[in-house]
Formats: C-alpha cells, sequence, structure tokens
C-alpha cells in the first residue's frame, strides 16, 4: 500500500471515529477537505499512469441516460425492452464487459440509453473497471440506479457514483470564488451561515492551498458544498430510481422496499415481462425536462413535423445552436409565440427563456427576415 493511500484511510478512520457534534463540526468539516485532497491527488497519479483502456462512447440525441446497478440486475434486458440494441443477456453475473448503446424516443425527443457494466464494491477506486464505468457516468444527464430483490442495497451504488465526483438530484452550491495572488483571503455572505460560522469557511479553503482571494456565500451552504467547490471536478446528474423483477415481489415487501428507498419515488417494473415500462419511459422523459420549439418560416405555418427539441430553462441561445446555418453570428432577434411570450409575436432576444411548444421565426440581418429551418 502507498503512503498516499495510508494516509486516505487514515483520515477515512479518522471521520468515521469522530462524534459529530456542534463541537467537532469545524473540525470533520477541516478532516473532510483533507480527504478530498488527498482523493484530488490520487486522481491525478492515477491518470499520470494511464489507468489501463477506458471506454470511448460517442453521445448522440437530445440527452443521454446510464444504466447503473449491480451485476445481473437486468440492465441489458432493459435495454433491449426500450430501445433497439442488442445487448447480451444472461443469467450470470458481468455479462456486459462494455458500453452499448441504444435510442429511446420518447415525445419527439431522442434519448441515448447505455448499458454498462455492473458496479461493484470499491468500483470508484479502481475495482472492476470502476473508474472507466463512473467516467461514463459523469457525462450523462441521467442516472438510471437498477436494483432488483436480491440486490436492493441502492445506499452502496450512490456511495460509489458519489465518491466518483457526481452529485445525485442536487445543484451546484451558489459559492463564488475569487482567487488572487495577494491580499489574504475574505469570506462574505448574503446570507446568514450555520454551518460554516466561526471560521469553518477559511480553514476548509486552506487545506485546499486558497489563500488569497475571496469567498462569497448566496447560500447557507455546508463544508461538503464548499468542499464540492474547491474541488472544482464536481459534476450534477439526474436520477431516477427503478425496481427490477417486481413479477417476483409480493405486495408487502414491494412496500418495505419502497420505504427503504425514500426520497427516491422508485418505479416497479419487470424486464423481461414488459410490465412497468410505459411509467418508467414517461418518468425519463418527464425528469429530463424537454420542451419542443417550433420554427416558423415568415409567411408560413410552423413546422410541427419536426419540432427542436431544448431542456426547460433553455434559451433562443440554445435554439440558435440547434438551427443550420451561421445564425448565431447573423442572429438579429427572434419573433415568439406561446407561453413564454407577454404577447403574441413578441420580439425578443439572445437571452429569452423558451417554453414547451413555442412558436419561434427568427430573423436575421442579412438578407432580411427570415426564419432558420
Amino acid at each position: 500500500m502507498s503512503a498516499l493511500e495510508e494516509q486516505i484511510l487514515a483520515v477515512e478512520e479518522e471521520i468515521r471515529n469522530t462524534a459529530y457534534n456542534k463541537a467537532t463540526q469545524l473540525h470533520i468539516g477541516r478532516l473532510k477537505a483533507k480527504l478530498a485532497v488527498l482523493r484530488l491527488e490520487r486522481e491525478t497519479r492515477a491518470k499520470g499512469k494511464g489507468g489501463g483502456v477506458g471506454y470511448s462512447i460517442r453521445k448522440s440525441g437530445n440527452a443521454t441516460v446510464g444504466l447503473v446497478g449491480y451485476p445481473s440486475t437486468g440492465k441489458s434486458t432493459l435495454l433491449n425492452r426500450l430501445t433497439a440494441a442488442n445487448s447480451e443477456a444472461a443469467a450470470y453475473d458481468f455479462t456486459t464487459v462494455s458500453i452499448i448503446p441504444g435510442m429511446l424516443r420518447w415525445g419527439g425527443a431522442s434519448i441515448q440509453i447505455l448499458d454498462m457494466p455492473g458496479l461493484i464494491p470499491g468500483a470508484s477506486k479502481g475495482r472492476g473497471r470502476g473508474r472507466e464505468v463512473l467516467s461514463v457516468v459523469r457525462s450523462t444527464d441521467l442516472v438510471l440506479f437498477l436494483i432488483d430483490p436480491e440486490h436492493p442495497n441502492l445506499r452502496a451504488l450512490t456511495a460509489e457514483i458519489e465518491g466518483a465526483g457526481v452529485r445525485i438530484n442536487q445543484r451546484p452550491p451558489r459559492i463564488v470564488l475569487q482567487r488572487s495572488d495577494r491580499g489574504g483571503l475574505t469570506v462574505s455572505s448574503t446570507v446568514r451561515l450555520t454551518h460554516l460560522a466561526g471560521g469553518g469557511a477559511a480553514q476548509i479553503a486552506r487545506e485546499f492551498g486558497f489563500h488569497n482571494g475571496s469567498i462569497v456565500f448566496r447560500e447557507d451552504a455546508t463544508a461538503d458544498q464548499l468542499i464540492d467547490v474547491l474541488a472544482g471536478n464536481r459534476v450534477y446528474v439526474l436520477a431516477i430510481m427503478v425496481v427490477n423483477k417486481a413479477d417476483l415481489m409480493s405486495q408487502q415487501e414491494r412496500k418495505q422496499l419502497a420505504a427503504s428507498l425514500v426520497p427516491y419515488e422508485a418505479i416497479f417494473i419487470s424486464a423481461r415481462a414488459g410490465t412497468g415500462l410505459d411509467t418508467l419511459v414517461d418518468r425519463i422523459g418527464t425528469t429530463l425536462k424537454f420542451i419542443r420549439i417550433y420554427v416558423k418560416p415568415p409567411g408560413l405555418p410552423p413546422d410541427r413535423e419536426e419540432p427542436v427539441i431544448l431542456r426547460q430553462g433553455e434559451s433562443v441561445t440554445e435554439l440558435l445552436r440547434k438551427l443550420p446555418g451561421d445564425l448565431s453570428r447573423t442572429f438579429k432577434a427572434a419573433q415568439i409565440w406561446g407561453k413564454s411570450a407577454r404577447f403574441p409575436g413578441q420580439t425578443v432576444g439572445r437571452d429569452h427563456i423558451l417554453s414547451d411548444e413555442d412558436i419561434v421565426t427568427v430573423l436575421v440581418v442579412r438578407g432580411g427576415a427570415r426564419a432558420a429551418s
């Protein structure tokens, strides 16, 4: 065992053995920061050594969903049910040894589904090609956790995901860092801090070598959230929970398992029997929050056959990127009909946030007013 691994194990053990209370809150925060720095160093060394052959996946469609679960929970069978892919399925562990993509259609959107090798304990530390699998998870838009009656331990799965710097169903903390070469470190906030009062934020920052600059809190963040921002390599991914092989469970067993999975609202399915899949597909689509935008050429009706698929909260800027031509350069304005418009035909700029089923005409500077098609 390397000296670095020994340090990591020692800090992990100290965290486990330290009772959490108000008196130890700052100390545990510093330990977590130290642990995060050591893990970052381990990741850097692993990358420097090459880390073996990774998985190369070409993303396609409007969003990517990763199937994450233990070996033999039915990920390959589910992929084959949902898409036209042909991922080998068998009643023994580790059938899938590569990433198998498939495509699902929902409400006009194309959703790429990835069947990945099953995760095992220690995956985030490299066991069972765990690092390669988790690197693919980091690039997805949605994680679909798949468990079954024989593999119900969700917490172990999420722990491996979190260990790879993935934050599930969270948003990035509202913390602003500004580094400088001199002048010391200042910490300020626009809200009252209850988790990081008494110099805790500065102590954590110094563990990361952040000695000069400013930290501004725009929410009452925790030590873990500040560490995530300082680490700078966290990704924030949506997730849903699915229980496969539900046809083998009694109603009482389903009820007990559902209660253990709170706060997730689990979906019970049988991939082999094909039950519960419509509910699952709808959940995937609604969780990804797609919106349909209909492009309208001047003087013509909108194209309702081929909507442009965006995500909730996206603007005219994102629409321009999806349309052919050099519209970002020639864009003048857009006219909007629909929920996001204050009145029909409202003229808006690039930053206007669009809503589902908006109708948009794009006006360009050169060549007069026209709609992109």
